[in-house]
């Protein structure tokens, strides 16, 4: 299992999750997704969610 994934939302760079003995932590590439800078998900998949959510202004936790 790879130990980083690239994290994208509508073509655009959210940032990458890398994996850490806590789950997936996110490292935001842009200022739009400073929200989920630093927090830990289960998977890649729950990271890229969490960045959709937040896009589409349905994020009221980040995670």
């Amino acid at each position: 299992m790879p130990d980083s994934y690239i994290i994208e939302v509508n073509s655009q760079t959210a940032g990458i999750v890398v994996r850490n003995p806590e789950g997936y932590r996110f490292f935001a590439s842009s200022h739009r997704f400073n929200r989920l800078e630093g927090q830990v998900f289960r998977n890649a998949r729950e990271a890229e969610r969490a960045a959709r959510r937040l896009v589409n202004g349905d994020l009221k936790e980040a995670a």
